[in-house]
């Protein structure tokens, strides 16, 4: 029926898969850019003192430029040309040729400082850019970053990996029958010769991974989610954005519960599938 829990949870999962889906590939984009060393372009502390050095000089030009048109101002204002309009025909024929003149030379010199200004904006920019890149580069060369680093690389290969398999579970409509953990610890003993208790220890394994699946994904939604509030939200409009929030949580987390079944062994799997339905 249009009641029945296969059928309400069938649409909130369309909209939460497409959710996941989305962060999953700004995730798998940005996370390795952020924190591999591959993506860092070299910046010197001369390269930085060159951008600051210019960056300095368009403002020293800027402050001249703006006096300049100060004075002019003040000079205007004690000749009388601001106020004292000009009387008679020899009044306009001195008009013309005195302060014509001089307001063209001061729009000219207002152009010039608007230019001026904008280019300090885009040195300044670039400025914060290369310091925080300077930043990355100190940090890649400690631990955790060298950690990160490798986390990087590995997550890259998975990432291809999964868009490989998810293309051909698609064009040959495959559903898998073992999870990625009975699978691997399979291959692992096979290919080393050892005694192991697969199907006890995948069943543990598979727990933790799931749990590890659920806590980081939910984090970096919340983490995304957050960003996205404080960027978009107003005095007005913060209690329309949080019930939005709230029910994209509640979407994502019904996705989750729908996805994470392929993380889990076979009897674990069929269990969730009865409560959810054939989804």
């Amino acid at each position: 029926g249009i009641l029945s829990i296969e059928q309400l949870i069938s649409r909130v999962g369309v909209i939460g898969v497409t959710l996941m889906a989305l962060l999953s590939g700004f995730g798998a984009v940005n996370c390795p850019y952020t924190y591999m060393s591959y993506f860092l372009r070299n910046v010197t502390d001369a390269d930085i003192l060159a951008l600051e050095r210019r960056l300095l000089q368009t403002m020293d030009m800027i402050v001249s430029k703006k006096k300049r048109i100060a004075v002019a101002h003040r000079t205007m204002f004690q000749r009388g040309e601001v106020h004292n309009k000009p009387t008679g025909f020899w009044g306009m024929i001195r008009s013309v040729t005195t302060s014509v003149s001089g307001s063209e030379n001061l729009s000219l010199i207002q152009q010039e400082v608007d230019a001026l200004e904008e280019l300090s904006r885009q040195l300044f920019l670039e400025t914060a850019d290369l310091h925080a890149t300077k930043e990355r580069i100190e940090y890649s060369k400690t631990f955790q970053g060298k950690y990160f680093n490798f986390l990087g690389y590995f997550f890259s290969i998975y990432c291809v990996w999964k868009i490989f398999m998810a293309t051909i579970n698609i064009v040959f409509d495959r559903v898998g029958k073992t999870d990625p953990v009975t699978r691997g610890i399979e291959i692992t003993v096979n290919y080393l010769g050892i005694q192991f208790d697969v199907k006890f220890w995948s069943q543990h394994i598979s727990f933790i991974l799931v749990g590890i699946i659920i806590v980081t994904s939910i984090r970096g939604l919340l983490i995304t989610l957050t960003k996205f509030f404080y960027a978009i939200s107003s005095s007005k409009s913060s209690n329309v954005i949080v019930l939005l929030l709230a029910q994209i949580m509640g979407m994502y987390f019904v996705s989750s519960v729908l996805l994470i079944r392929m993380s889990m062994p076979l009897e674990y799997r069929t269990i969730i599938t009865e409560v959810l339905g054939e989804l």
